[in-house]
């Protein structure tokens, strides 16, 4: 009975091992594509920082020019 217990005991550590690499594997790769989206995203971002920053401007100079 013993060998059983063993055996089962060593096998549900086999599968809890599987899926602990699998769940850790899955975070990596989830931090990899993060990373890469957020380097795709980057140019776009600033592009769009810079366009309201621009409007913003443009529209503080529209409404000193509307109180003189």
């Amino acid at each position: 009975m013993w060998v059983v217990w063993i055996a089962v005991v060593v096998l549900s550590l086999v599968v809890l091992g599987a899926i602990a690499f699998g769940v850790l594997g899955a975070g990596r790769r989830l931090a990899r594509e993060l990373a890469a989206a957020e380097q795709d995203v980057r140019p776009v971002l600033e592009q769009a920082q810079a366009t309201a920053a621009r409007a913003a401007q443009l529209q503080a100079g529209d409404r000193g020019a509307d109180t003189r």
